[in-house]
């Protein structure tokens, strides 16, 4: 892509089918390698298996996920997807949490993208049933600010990289947060 893509059109959001799948693992690979300028060719990226994971039988039951089209054109995609203990992706927290992968074209950025689909994959999780999604972050990334305005909240550290969650629904309660509280007060 060539040049900035600017439109007054506003973008579009539609729910991610299989179709989209080509275009899901390009976004995967920026946002997996998101300090490259470009990332590695796309065979590299879905060889390692810790990568190959967000995408690999997309269509499963857990899944969903948007996709940004801005003039016609995808412009950034994030869906989420249930993973078990034994194929935990980064951002695990437990079995009942889908976790969230989300990137937008570098020619797209700074344009509210990531913010909406994150709005919208909340939503659909909310609709789903699920009380929480959970993410993956280095803490030097720029979208850990999109992720913190979005609600995400740091739940876990592991080197140089954090886990967030975000609650779904009003009057929710973090039952970690209430042991915590409750240990603290008898201690």
């Amino acid at each position: 892509m060539q040049g900035s893509h600017r439109s007054k059109e506003l973008p579009v959001l539609r729910p991610a089918t299989a179709a989209d799948l080509p275009f899901m693992e390009g976004m995967l690979a920026f946002a997996a390698y998101w300090r490259a300028a470009q990332p590695p060719p796309l065979a590299e990226v879905l060889a390692d298996p810790h990568n190959a994971i967000y995408t690999r039988d997309w269509g499963r039951p857990g899944d969903s996920g948007f996709v940004a089209e801005v003039d016609g054109s995808a412009a950034g995609a994030a869906w989420y997807r249930l993973f078990r203990a034994v194929e935990a992706g980064y951002g695990f927290i437990n079995e009942g949490t889908p976790e969230i992968t989300v990137a937008v074209e570098p020619s797209f950025r700074r344009r509210g993208l990531a913010a909406a689909l994150l709005e919208a994959l909340a939503q659909a999780a909310l609709e789903a049933g699920f009380g929480a999604l959970s993410l993956s972050v280095e803490r030097e990334n720029p979208a850990v600010r999109i992720y913190l305005r979005a609600g995400y909240e740091v739940v876990a550290e592991m080197g140089q990289s954090w886990t967030m969650r975000k609650l779904l629904g009003p009057g929710l309660i973090d039952p970690e947060r209430v042991r915590s509280r409750e240990e603290s007060r008898y201690a």
